[in-house]
């Protein structure tokens, strides 16, 4: 997360600058366990695959990806905190250990968010997670339109592009939502020529939507956040505390931090005042539109005036 920030311009004094309000972001994915980077931030959690009613990640991709978000740095010296380390954290379990799950099991978590947001103060909804093609598609219509339906009161929607790309219109269907933010992978040549870079493989927009996707890119190779495998050795101290992941999922948080740092900045911002945002800062990294969208967020420019 270290070098990412860096691409991004996001600096300490950004990170850490004092809250007007509590901002919360949810984050459906596989789960999350306690971890020392996330103190007492996580505020609530829900289970729609087996009912558990404790914090869990039997697979570790929820944990990571809370760590993009809102990690502390703590175990690191703040060198892998997330975007927006002071942000509380609302987690909903919608993908099994194998990091699978259902159109039914989505739906439930999201409508868990609709009904949980005033109670939470949830402003943002990550969801990395890439949904194919399964179910129908009436029950893929009901998913969009619930999560049009939260969109239209005021939560940042961020969603991950999927990794079924380079072709057009390869987009997870979740994408394709106009309100939502989609995320893509571009590491703006950092990793060189590198063959098994995330934005080789980032599901990319094609010619069957009248508006253009996805909206904007962030770092998703070799990301360095919070692992589940966690622990504390015979003397205390902290061992295996991160891990390194890729895929769309790891750029979708960065830009979910990203919302959630504007909006600890701009309380007042709404869901479209702070996407606006977000792409008027973006910085052209002269690739295809179908693959960059808009560009990568600098966020020093994004915060610096309103």
């Amino acid at each position: 997360m270290d070098r990412v920030k860096k691409q991004l311009r996001c600096s300490d004094r950004l990170q850490w600058q004092v809250a007007t309000e509590k901002v919360t972001v949810a984050v459906l994915d596989t789960g999350i366990k306690a971890h020392p980077d996330f103190g007492d931030r996580i505020i609530a959690f829900g289970d729609f695959v087996n009912g558990r009613q404790t914090l869990y990640d039997d697979s570790g991709h929820g944990t990571h990806v809370a760590g993009c978000i809102g990690g502390s740095g703590k175990l690191s010296g703040g060198r892998f905190s997330g975007i927006a380390p002071t942000c509380r954290l609302c987690v909903g379990k919608v993908l099994d250990e194998k990091g699978e799950g259902s159109i039914e099991s989505m739906y439930e978590g999201i409508l868990w968010v609709l009904e949980n947001r005033l109670r939470y103060q949830i402003r943002v909804l990550n969801i990395s997670v890439g949904i194919g093609e399964s179910g129908t598609k009436k029950k893929m219509k009901e998913l969009t339109d619930l999560l049009e339906a939260v969109c239209d009161l005021g939560v940042v929607v961020v969603c991950a592009a999927g990794n079924n790309g380079p072709a057009k219109g390869t987009l997870s269907p979740l994408g394709e939502s106009r309100s939502v933010i989609t995320v893509g992978c571009n590491e703006d040549g950092f990793f060189g020529a590198r063959k098994d870079l995330c934005e080789n493989y980032s599901g990319r927009g094609g010619d069957n939507l009248p508006y253009r996707k996805p909206d904007l890119v962030a770092p998703g190779t070799d990301v360095v956040s919070c692992n589940v495998n966690w622990y504390r050795d015979k003397r205390g101290g902290y061992r295996n505390a991160y891990i390194k992941k890729s895929g769309t999922s790891m750029a979708t948080p960065i830009i979910s931090g990203a919302a959630a740092l504007f909006i600890q900045k701009f309380p007042n911002s709404n869901g479209k005042q702070v996407k606006r945002r977000l792409i008027y800062s973006a910085r052209d990294l002269g690739e295809e539109w179908n693959k960059q969208g808009w560009g990568m967020p600098d966020l020093e420019k994004m915060c610096s005036y309103y």
